[in-house]
């Protein structure tokens, strides 16, 4: 697809446009332990050796690492959703979380974002009971707050929440980076099939553009 460049007030904008400082965000989505972690998924059991968790081992959280920290290092905005009730027992959860008997307590173990991309104070964690993290939190108030233009998404599944983040930013008028190495769902199929659906909605990347894109971002 043609990048197509449109005037907004002083700027020229496009998708891939150069991230500015003060107004680039990150955000990580749905990466904890219950989603991350072999065999904890009671609605999708995976073993270690699974597609899936091969790649969160072996691309989707390396690769989620060398971001958060160039993010960090650049100053940028981090913002993680999670998945977790407001209530211990779920009664707050969407219909279709509760129809899937998809449910992860307020506090649970199981709910916190994996250590290696533990957040640190002053990052953002924002729960919801919903695919859609614009549908159930107040990201877009806060976005808006944080002066974000540019959203950078990662994390998982690609074709369910991931997607929906991407779409609803869009809809929002976010400048969406999806990085295509740092996300992940139950197969290669699933996950270039998301990645072609939404692209009419963002810009999709690796890893390896994003960070020296960051890194130019810290050295501005």
């Amino acid at each position: 697809m043609a990048m197509i460049e449109v005037q907004y007030g002083k700027d020229v904008l496009r998708r891939d446009s150069a991230y500015e400082p003060g107004m680039t965000s990150v955000l990580f989505v749905d990466m904890q332990r219950i989603w991350c972690e072999p065999n904890l998924d009671p609605t999708h059991p995976q073993d270690a050796a699974s597609y899936y968790h091969r790649r969160l081992r072996d691309t989707v959280v390396p690769n989620q690492v060398r971001i958060l920290n160039a993010a960090r290092k650049a100053g940028c905005n981090v913002l993680h959703t999670i998945i977790e009730s407001l209530t211990l027992d779920g009664r707050d959860r969407s219909l279709d979380h509760k129809l899937s008997d998809m449910h992860v307590p307020k506090g649970s173990p199981e709910g916190q974002v994996i250590d290696a991309l533990k957040p640190i104070d002053n990052e953002i964690i924002l729960p919801k009971t919903s695919s859609g993290v614009f549908n159930s939190t107040n990201i877009d108030y806060v976005l808006r707050n944080l002066y974000t233009r540019y959203l950078i998404i990662a994390g998982v599944v690609t074709d369910q929440c991931v997607d929906m983040a991407v779409r609803d930013a869009a809809d929002r008028g976010y400048l969406v980076t999806v990085v295509e190495d740092a996300c992940a769902t139950y197969s290669q199929e699933r996950h270039e099939a998301a990645l072609r659906a939404y692209s009419g909605y963002c810009w999709t990347t690796n890893t390896e553009t994003v960070v020296r894109r960051l890194t130019a971002l810290g050295q501005a």
